[in-house]
Protein backbone atom coordinates (compact mmCIF):
# COMPACT_ATOMS: atom_id res chain seq x y z
CA UNK A 1 0.00 0.00 0.00
CA UNK A 2 1.33 3.41 -0.90
CA UNK A 3 1.98 6.08 1.72
CA UNK A 4 -0.59 8.24 -0.10
CA UNK A 5 -3.36 5.73 0.55
CA UNK A 6 -2.47 5.45 4.24
CA UNK A 7 -2.30 9.22 4.63
CA UNK A 8 -5.60 9.79 2.84
CA UNK A 9 -7.36 7.16 4.96
CA UNK A 10 -5.82 8.64 8.08
CA UNK A 11 -6.88 12.22 7.33
CA UNK A 12 -10.44 11.18 6.45
CA UNK A 13 -10.50 9.17 9.70
CA UNK A 14 -9.17 12.16 11.64
CA UNK A 15 -11.90 14.48 10.32
CA UNK A 16 -14.65 11.84 10.47
CA UNK A 17 -15.87 13.13 7.10
CA UNK A 18 -13.78 15.04 4.58
CA UNK A 19 -13.83 16.10 0.96
CA UNK A 20 -10.82 16.01 -1.34
CA UNK A 21 -9.86 19.62 -0.84
CA UNK A 22 -9.74 19.21 2.95
CA UNK A 23 -7.55 16.11 2.65
CA UNK A 24 -5.24 17.84 0.18
CA UNK A 25 -4.99 20.99 2.31
CA UNK A 26 -4.25 19.00 5.47
CA UNK A 27 -1.51 16.90 3.85
CA UNK A 28 0.11 19.93 2.24
CA UNK A 29 0.22 21.72 5.61
CA UNK A 30 2.16 18.68 6.85
CA UNK A 31 4.51 19.03 3.81
CA UNK A 32 3.66 15.44 2.87
CA UNK A 33 4.53 16.25 -0.73
CA UNK A 34 8.17 16.44 0.43
CA UNK A 35 8.58 13.62 2.93
CA UNK A 36 6.07 11.11 1.48
CA UNK A 37 6.10 12.12 -2.19
CA UNK A 38 2.34 12.81 -2.08
CA UNK A 39 1.18 14.64 -5.20
CA UNK A 40 -2.13 16.59 -5.11
CA UNK A 41 -3.59 14.64 -8.05
CA UNK A 42 -2.81 11.34 -6.32
CA UNK A 43 -4.96 12.38 -3.35
CA UNK A 44 -8.10 12.69 -5.48
CA UNK A 45 -7.26 9.50 -7.34
CA UNK A 46 -6.80 7.65 -4.03
CA UNK A 47 -10.15 8.91 -2.71
CA UNK A 48 -12.04 7.70 -5.79
CA UNK A 49 -10.20 4.39 -5.97
CA UNK A 50 -10.70 3.59 -2.29
CA UNK A 51 -14.37 4.54 -2.56
CA UNK A 52 -14.68 2.07 -5.46
CA UNK A 53 -12.93 -0.56 -3.30
CA UNK A 54 -15.36 -0.03 -0.43
CA UNK A 55 -12.79 1.46 1.96
CA UNK A 56 -14.47 4.87 1.82
CA UNK A 57 -18.06 5.84 1.24
CA UNK A 58 -19.24 9.04 -0.39
CA UNK A 59 -21.60 11.11 1.72
CA UNK A 60 -23.34 14.41 0.94
CA UNK A 61 -21.52 17.48 2.16
CA UNK A 62 -22.89 20.94 2.74
CA UNK A 63 -21.50 23.44 0.21
CA UNK A 64 -19.37 26.19 1.71
CA UNK A 65 -20.85 29.53 0.67
CA UNK A 66 -21.83 29.66 -2.98
CA UNK A 67 -19.43 27.00 -4.20
CA UNK A 68 -20.55 23.77 -5.83
CA UNK A 69 -21.71 20.80 -3.82
CA UNK A 70 -18.80 18.66 -2.78
CA UNK A 71 -18.63 14.95 -2.22
CA UNK A 72 -17.26 14.08 1.19
CA UNK A 73 -15.93 10.71 2.24
CA UNK A 74 -15.85 8.73 5.45
CA UNK A 75 -14.23 5.43 6.34
CA UNK A 76 -16.25 2.26 6.09
CA UNK A 77 -15.69 -0.61 8.50
CA UNK A 78 -13.38 -2.16 5.88
CA UNK A 79 -11.60 1.18 5.58
CA UNK A 80 -10.96 1.29 9.33
CA UNK A 81 -9.60 -2.28 9.23
CA UNK A 82 -7.39 -1.42 6.24
CA UNK A 83 -6.11 1.75 7.87
CA UNK A 84 -5.06 -0.01 11.08
CA UNK A 85 -3.55 -2.98 9.22
CA UNK A 86 -1.50 -0.80 6.87
CA UNK A 87 -0.48 1.53 9.68
CA UNK A 88 0.83 -1.45 11.63
CA UNK A 89 2.59 -2.87 8.59
CA UNK A 90 4.32 0.38 7.63
CA UNK A 91 5.36 1.01 11.21
CA UNK A 92 6.83 -2.45 11.78
CA UNK A 93 8.11 -3.70 8.41
CA UNK A 94 11.08 -2.50 6.40
CA UNK A 95 10.10 -1.67 2.82
CA UNK A 96 11.46 -3.42 -0.23
CA UNK A 97 13.57 -0.40 -1.17
CA UNK A 98 14.93 2.68 0.59
CA UNK A 99 12.38 5.14 -0.83
CA UNK A 100 9.42 2.88 -0.03
CA UNK A 101 10.81 2.31 3.45
CA UNK A 102 11.34 6.01 4.16
CA UNK A 103 8.01 7.21 2.72
CA UNK A 104 5.97 4.43 4.33
CA UNK A 105 7.57 4.81 7.76
CA UNK A 106 7.15 8.59 7.65
CA UNK A 107 3.46 8.19 6.81
CA UNK A 108 3.00 5.67 9.62
CA UNK A 109 4.68 7.94 12.15
CA UNK A 110 2.14 10.69 11.48
CA UNK A 111 -0.59 8.35 12.75
CA UNK A 112 1.42 6.60 15.48
CA UNK A 113 -0.96 7.87 18.16
CA UNK A 114 -3.92 6.11 16.49
CA UNK A 115 -2.62 2.89 18.02
CA UNK A 116 -2.74 1.69 21.61
CA UNK A 117 0.55 2.39 23.39
CA UNK A 118 1.68 -1.22 23.84
CA UNK A 119 0.79 -2.06 20.24
CA UNK A 120 2.84 0.88 18.95
CA UNK A 121 5.91 -0.03 21.00
CA UNK A 122 5.62 -3.69 20.02
CA UNK A 123 5.55 -2.77 16.31
CA UNK A 124 8.53 -0.46 16.72
CA UNK A 125 10.48 -3.20 18.51
CA UNK A 126 9.72 -5.53 15.62
CA UNK A 127 11.07 -2.93 13.20
CA UNK A 128 14.15 -2.49 15.37
CA UNK A 129 14.88 -6.23 15.23
CA UNK A 130 14.75 -6.13 11.43
CA UNK A 131 17.02 -3.09 11.38
CA UNK A 132 19.55 -4.92 13.57
CA UNK A 133 19.65 -7.72 11.01
CA UNK A 134 20.03 -5.23 8.17
CA UNK A 135 22.88 -3.47 9.96
CA UNK A 136 24.65 -6.79 10.59
CA UNK A 137 24.45 -7.56 6.86
CA UNK A 138 25.89 -4.17 5.94
CA UNK A 139 28.73 -4.60 8.44
CA UNK A 140 29.44 -8.07 7.04
CA UNK A 141 29.89 -6.63 3.54
CA UNK A 142 31.96 -3.80 4.99
CA UNK A 143 34.25 -6.33 6.65
CA UNK A 144 34.59 -8.70 3.68
CA UNK A 145 33.77 -6.68 0.55
CA UNK A 146 37.34 -6.33 -0.64
CA UNK A 147 37.89 -10.07 -0.19
CA UNK A 148 34.92 -10.61 -2.49
CA UNK A 149 36.41 -8.38 -5.20
CA UNK A 150 34.74 -5.10 -4.27
CA UNK A 151 36.90 -1.97 -4.79
CA UNK A 152 38.05 -0.58 -1.43
CA UNK A 153 36.48 2.85 -1.96
CA UNK A 154 33.01 1.26 -2.28
CA UNK A 155 33.27 0.63 1.47
CA UNK A 156 32.43 4.30 1.95
CA UNK A 157 28.91 3.59 0.72
CA UNK A 158 28.55 0.78 3.25
CA UNK A 159 29.98 2.99 5.99
CA UNK A 160 27.34 5.59 5.15
CA UNK A 161 24.56 2.97 5.28
CA UNK A 162 25.88 1.57 8.56
CA UNK A 163 26.09 5.04 10.12
CA UNK A 164 22.56 5.95 8.99
CA UNK A 165 21.15 2.62 10.18
CA UNK A 166 22.82 2.93 13.60
CA UNK A 167 21.54 6.50 14.05
CA UNK A 168 18.01 5.53 13.04
CA UNK A 169 18.06 2.56 15.39
CA UNK A 170 19.12 4.81 18.26
CA UNK A 171 16.23 7.17 17.45
CA UNK A 172 13.73 4.26 17.37
CA UNK A 173 15.02 3.00 20.75
CA UNK A 174 14.60 6.49 22.16
CA UNK A 175 11.05 6.77 20.78
CA UNK A 176 10.11 3.41 22.31
CA UNK A 177 11.52 4.54 25.65
CA UNK A 178 9.59 7.81 25.52
CA UNK A 179 6.36 6.02 24.61
CA UNK A 180 6.91 3.58 27.49
CA UNK A 181 7.27 6.59 29.79
CA UNK A 182 3.91 7.99 28.65
CA UNK A 183 4.81 10.53 25.99
CA UNK A 184 1.93 11.38 23.63
CA UNK A 185 -1.76 10.64 24.03
CA UNK A 186 -2.31 7.23 22.44
CA UNK A 187 -5.50 5.53 21.24
CA UNK A 188 -6.11 3.78 24.57
CA UNK A 189 -5.30 6.80 26.77
CA UNK A 190 -7.89 8.96 28.53
CA UNK A 191 -8.44 12.30 26.81
CA UNK A 192 -7.96 10.84 23.34
CA UNK A 193 -8.56 13.33 20.52
CA UNK A 194 -6.19 13.33 17.51
CA UNK A 195 -6.99 10.63 14.98
CA UNK A 196 -9.94 9.35 16.96
CA UNK A 197 -12.63 7.83 14.75
CA UNK A 198 -16.07 9.36 15.04
CA UNK A 199 -18.44 7.82 17.60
Amino acid sequence: MSPTRLLVLGVVRMYGKAHGYQVRRELLTWSADRWANVQPGSIYHALKKMAAEGLLEAVPDEPEGRGPDRVAYRLTEDGETEFLARLSQMLSQLGENDAQNAFGFAAALTFLTCLPRRRATSLLRHRLTQMEGQLASVRNVLGHGTEWGQPAHVNELYRLWATNAAATMEWVRNLIERLDEGEYVMADDPGRSFGEPPA
